[in-house]
């Protein structure tokens, strides 16, 4: 069941941002080391920079990045939730994912006294078991170039004229299933559809990269002209010159939320919860907004409104802005990236 987000939710949360101001973040006393497991590229950069040197490390507070993909870090954690200690102290997921770790009991629970910074977040983000570090939405980017026409759907993928031209990215086989779904008889909560709408697109020669970097550098040179792709992203790839237009899909905006979690065997929890506080100070949610263009999860961030403008969803976009359901994707996708890795990419 997908879960509809009001412009209301949107509109308070701008408002409170715009309002509020760029307060402090939390002088925390905790030392020693942390593990964070977490994606690499630009995304990996920003959080060293912007967290780990610039915050937590000044405080006392030693950072060491672990780099993997998502399903390894999920394998990885659930493998040692019977250890006393695992060996990740921190760990980010896409939101499905750190539901579906919080609902296998490998979580940490998370609450204002661990995490001063939570009562700042937006309230529609929220959870009991993760921090919402950034969130943007799903959205179609094009090079108008070779899409003359500007896509109003995500069946705009499927038109023969545009073979050879539409580029998916692997990390990202559950949303791409799940937008698939959404324009061949599926749902949010049955995504099964999208396996055969795919199969229709590689046969037209869709090709697919590795990571979102990896996109970034086919749609510069051209090699692909059309993408499902966070809106985030097409405001950093055209500050970065790539030429490529935004289309709002009238299927509906899904939501993406980076989460940052804590697992319960964590080998230093005062400076995992240090470290999930040091992320939702104003800062560096200011500085993912200006450098990646997602919009920031708490109401003290300071936004600019210029800044506010262009990294949120436009009003009509954020009355068709859904939420993923997280339970049916964490019964499911095992299921999904198995087909994924052994039928859509053989």
């Amino acid at each position: 069941m997908s879960i509809k987000i009001t412009r209301r939710s949107f509109t308070l949360g701008a408002s409170a941002a715009l309002s509020i101001g760029a307060g402090t973040g939390f002088s925390h006393a905790a030392t020693g080391d942390v593990v964070v497991g977490t994606w690499g590229g630009d995304y990996q950069t920003l959080l060293q920079k912007n967290v780990a040197d610039a915050i937590s490390k000044p405080a006392g507070l030693g950072v060491t990045m672990d780099t993997a993909s998502e399903p390894v870090r999920k394998t990885k954690i659930l493998s040692e939730r019977r250890l006393p200690r695992g060996s990740l102290d921190v760990a980010t997921f896409t939101s499905p994912a750190s539901y579906e770790m919080w609902k296998s009991g490998a979580l940490e629970e998370l609450d204002d006294v661990k995490i001063p910074n939570l009562k700042h977040v937006l309230p529609i983000l929220r959870t009991p078991y993760a921090i919402p570090h950034i969130y943007t939405g799903r959205v179609i980017l094009y090079n108008p170039k070779f899409i003359t026409t500007k896509p109003t759907s995500y069946a705009d993928l499927w038109k023969p004229e545009y073979a050879g031209k539409v580029g998916l990215i692997d990390i990202q086989y559950q949303t791409t299933i799940e937008s698939a779904a959404m324009i061949n008889g599926g749902t949010l909560s049955n995504i099964e559809p999208g396996k055969e709408k795919l199969l229709e697109l590689k046969k037209l020669g869709a090709k697919i990269y590795p990571t979102n970097e990896a996109m970034a550098q086919a749609l510069k040179n051209e090699e692909c002209a059309i993408c499902i792709m966070w809106l985030a992203r097409g405001v950093m790839w055209q500050k970065a010159g790539i030429p490529v237009e935004v289309a709002y899909p009238k299927e509906g905006v899904v939501l993406y939320i980076s989460e940052i979690a804590v697992p319960k065997n964590a080998r230093n929890k005062p400076g995992a919860f240090a470290f999930l506080n040091d992320v939702l100070a104003p800062a560096p949610q200011i500085a993912f907004a200006t450098t990646m263009g997602y919009s920031p999860t708490v109401d003290n961030s300071g936004i600019d409104a210029p800044l506010a403008s262009s990294v949120a969803l436009p009003p009509e976009a954020q009355k068709n802005a859904l939420k993923q359901d997280y339970e049916y994707l964490a019964n499911n996708d095992a299921q999904f990236l198995d087909w994924w890795t052994k039928v859509f990419k053989s």
